[in-house]
């Protein structure tokens, strides 16, 4: 099981969560169109104190694909996580991207709204090379963050028709990430909201240690009990 971490924004967290053991932990990179965006300077401060096995995911919101190219040779993250919205970029848009950056792994962020996601997960087959299944307010231009869960039993029928793995985001914290591994049976799970201190961005070390946990706790048990859903 997957444990991915966003937004993180110091060396000292992402040092951290490597001790930790996340697998991916994810910087959020733009020009500052959006909030909370860092700029190539310090992402790439960021991410050469993330210590392997743990990777570095890049996480942008733009949807400009050169800007995205250009950002991402120069940062060379292990994954390159796209969070706009369905409209903004699409499946064309994410194969030329991998036409400018060849070998490139990409994350693709879902929107869990109804039905419709379930084709949108589809018509990513063969393109993107892991899913982000995550919460969606149709006002935004970008996908996730919201710190709100979504209906599972959609995400668990983008798993079942999905052939590349799909990680579960979406309000997910301590607290409820057994309860949504049984339930949804992803490949990883996604926290940043319910992972952040109160009333701040900054990573809470101790939730973070206790979602990483939980995930692999519930692993253990499912996999105890092929049966459990």
């Amino acid at each position: 099981m997957l444990t991915q971490i966003y937004e993180i924004s110091t060396i000292e967290e992402a040092s951290a969560l490597s001790a930790i053991g996340v697998d991916h932990i994810g910087v959020l990179v733009g020009d500052g169109r959006f909030p909370r965006e860092l700029p190539i300077s310090a992402a790439s401060d960021i991410a050469a104190a993330i210590v392997p096995p743990s990777k570095f995911s890049a996480l942008f919101l733009a949807c400009d694909l050169a800007f995205i190219a250009s950002w991402a040779r120069e940062l060379n993250p292990s994954i390159v996580h796209l969070g706009a919205s369905a409209e903004l970029l699409s499946p064309k848009d994410v194969v030329s991207l991998k036409r400018l950056l060849p070998g490139i792994v990409v994350m693709r962020s879902i929107p869990v709204v109804g039905e419709e996601s379930v084709a949108i997960a589809r018509s990513y087959d063969g393109i993107a090379d892991f899913l982000l299944l995550d919460s969606y307010r149709s006002t935004d231009e970008q996908i996730g963050a919201l710190g709100v869960t979504h209906d599972w039993s959609i995400s668990r029928r983008i798993v079942d028709l999905a052939h590349v793995p799909v990680v579960l985001a979406g309000g997910l914290g301590p607290d409820n990430v057994a309860e949504a591994i049984q339930t949804v049976r992803p490949a990883g799970v996604d926290s940043k909201t319910r992972t952040d201190q109160d009333g701040s961005h900054a990573k809470d070390l101790e939730r973070v240690c206790r979602f990483h946990e939980a995930a692999r706790a519930a692993v253990a048990r499912t996999e105890g009990n092929p049966h459990a859903d």
